[in-house]
């Protein structure tokens, strides 16, 4: 990776990402997902965590008590970028932090804004990450697999695929 830092190479993927998948184990033991929005505003600080407003009466927030591994995936399929983080998660009711992260989109959620009861942080602190970003154009994209088909061969240069460990 050279001298890139892995927060800043994580954030730059993921920052124009509106929404994320956050999978998490349920209670009853199958993995679940929901689309949540990345409430981080100026990137990832020293503290490796990526920040999502969570209701406190959500499956989710319930399921954080029992197992703290969770999964943040993104995906970017107009520029062929894909990440998927493994973090642990947590919750926090640090009324700075909320009123840091709230939006006004959070309103819908959240109408009482940062101080409303059912709003909780989620914290996902980063533990790993691993990305597939294809720089090319989808015409070259094609022409590798459509030689690959005929060939037999697997594609090269398709794009990068990297590990990060923060």
């Amino acid at each position: 990776m050279g001298q890139e830092n892995p927060r800043e190479k994580l954030w730059e993927l993921i920052k124009d990402i509106r929404f994320a998948m956050i999978t998490h184990q349920h209670e009853h033991g199958s993995l679940h997902a929901a689309p949540m929005t990345t409430a981080n505003k100026e990137g990832m600080n020293e503290d490796k965590n990526l920040y999502f407003l969570l209701g406190r009466d959500s499956d989710l927030a319930r399921c954080l008590s029992t197992s703290s591994a969770i999964n943040v995936s993104y995906a970017d399929p107009n520029k062929d970028s894909y990440v998927s983080v493994s973090a642990t998660g947590s919750t926090s009711d640090d009324l700075a932090l909320k009123e840091k992260l709230f939006s006004p989109m959070a309103k819908a959620w959240f109408p009482d804004g940062p101080t409303d009861s059912n709003l909780q942080i989620l914290v996902a602190r980063v533990d790993f990450a691993e990305y597939w970003d294809v720089k090319e154009n989808k015409l070259v994209q094609l022409f590798k697999m459509a030689k690959s088909a005929v060939t037999g061969e697997r594609p090269e240069g398709m794009g990068e695929h990297r590990e990060i460990k923060l």
